[in-house]
């Protein structure tokens, strides 16, 4: 629902210190035999943070009151700018138009969803991305870059891309883009540690939601 969701992103500099990263979702069955049968309960990995690692001064901890009040402990969600995956090309690197694949042109679908695909061996994982950063995304068909507002438009709260005119077809499609991770409290109570100074916020459970 749209009113449990505020477009903010949790403080940058907490958010660098934190740890955590995706879970998945495994039945396992053990036969008689000893064998297992495993089914795969999740479509998609689901991500776990603790920030409170990144909480290092009397500002961070100002600057996180002030956040979880608003937030209204587990109510509302917001971005989260994880520090281990938030762009579509390798760690580090500024977003390139031909990144990650989008697409296909039919010569008559105009919206395409953003995602971003992990690979390792010869097997594939597709990630839905819904919180891309606007001003950051790029996109081409058939390697030639286009220009955002003109050839295309972004819903920075979906993911999707909207071109002006259908991409012609078997025209590919790419995109490059920075992006945020879904998340909400896990607790409805912050509990802070004073400290010399400062003070201290040894648990901050953030999990990843479905939007």
């Amino acid at each position: 629902m749209a009113e449990a969701f505020h477009d903010v992103l949790f403080p940058v500099d907490i958010a660098l210190g934190s740890r955590g990263g995706p879970i998945r979702r495994t039945e396992i069955v053990t036969l008689a035999s000893g064998q297992e049968r495993r089914l795969a309960r999740w479509a998609q990995s689901r991500r776990r943070y603790d920030a409170g690692y990144g909480v290092r001064c009397r500002a961070d901890i100002d600057a996180l009151i002030a956040f979880f009040e608003v937030r209204e402990g587990r109510r509302y969600a917001f971005r989260f700018r994880d520090p281990f995956d938030h762009v579509s090309g390798v760690s580090g690197s500024a977003p390139a138009p031909g990144d990650q694949p989008l697409g296909t042109g039919d010569g008559t679908e105009t919206v395409f969803q953003l995602t971003k695909t992990y690979s390792s061996g010869a097997i594939d994982a597709a990630r839905v991305i819904t919180l891309p950063v606007a001003g950051t995304v790029r996109v081409a068909a058939d390697n030639s870059e286009l220009t955002e507002g003109e050839d295309f438009t972004l819903n920075a709260l979906t993911g999707e891309v909207t071109f002006t005119a259908a991409p012609g077809a078997g025209v590919v499609l790419t995109a490059g883009f920075v992006f945020d991770t879904p998340v909400r409290f896990d607790t409805d109570q912050l509990i802070i540690e004073a400290r010399t100074g400062g003070g201290d916020a040894p648990d901050i459970p953030l999990i990843e939601v479905r939007r």
